[in-house]
Parts: C-alpha cells; structure tokens; sequence
C-alpha cells in the first residue's frame, strides 16, 4: 500500500513537471510565433496582440508556478482560470474556416480539439490539491496519457 503511494506520488509530479514545459513552452510560442495564435483570436476581441501576449505570459508564469509545491495550488487554478480564457479561441477554430485553412485542419480536427480542454482543466484541478482520493489519481493519470499524447502531435 505505501508503494503504490509512493508510485502514485512519484506519477503525479511526473505530470506536474510535463505539464509545466508544455504550458511554458506554449507560452514562449506565443511571443516567438505571435501569428500562429493570432488566427485564432475571435474578431470581437478588440486588442488580439495583446490577448496572445497575455495568454503567452501567463502561460510561463503558471507553468513555472506550477513546480514548487508552496505555489502549486495558485497555478493550477490560474490554468483553470486561463483555460476558461482561451477557449473562445478553440470555438472560433471550430466555426471559422479561415483559421482552419491556414492550419490545414478539418472542422472536425478543430473539433476533436475542443473536449480536450476539459481533461487539462481537470488535471490542473488535480495538480492545485495536495491530497486526493487514490481514484482521482488513477483517472488523472489515465486521463494524462492521452492529452499529453495529443498535444506532442499538434
């Protein structure tokens, strides 16, 4: 029983630390590759420079808040927070054929991206608890493989 603990511990951090590069290096792209997230801002956001800048920043900042565990709780309710944020932009990917076109995806490619919000919302959930039941850790875990799986081939 402490084994299994221990093992679940040690996958937890495993997935703090690979979500962490992945938010900070998504972030860094923001501001090295402003275009590529431009084509998504929804028209009706007023500033896009600056929402790509901003999602950008505080995607390295809650990655790197995400790894001591003193600041682990803020950041992942911050990615919550920034989840909620960028998703008008996954919707506008869905419904707009111009942001499509320029990535070469399908409206169901752009689809398939939608649901998978949720699994990184609940896996920041799980990131922001220190304790949680040994069943949550199992699906967090089973839930990981997949999402992180699909954003490497993005």
């Amino acid at each position: 029983m402490i084994y299994s603990s221990k093992l679940l511990s040690l996958i937890k951090l495993i997935t703090i630390y690979s979500l962490s590069l992945l938010y900070i290096f998504v972030g860094v792209k923001h501001f090295s590759d402003v275009d590529f997230f431009l084509v998504i801002v929804p028209p009706y956001i007023k500033f896009p420079h600056l929402a790509v800048y901003l999602s950008g920043f505080f995607e390295i900042i809650l990655g790197l808040l995400l790894i001591p565990t003193s600041t682990r709780k803020f950041a992942g309710i911050g990615i919550i927070v920034l989840l909620i944020s960028v998703f008008p932009a996954n919707i506008y990917l869905y419904i707009s054929e111009v942001p499509q076109k320029i990535y070469g995806i399908t409206k169901n490619d752009a689809l398939l991206r939608l649901p998978f919000q949720l699994p990184l919302t609940l896996l920041a959930y799980w990131h922001s608890k220190e304790k949680t039941s040994k069943t949550f850790d199992l699906f967090s875990i089973f839930i990981f493989i997949p999402t992180i799986i699909y954003f490497l081939t993005l």
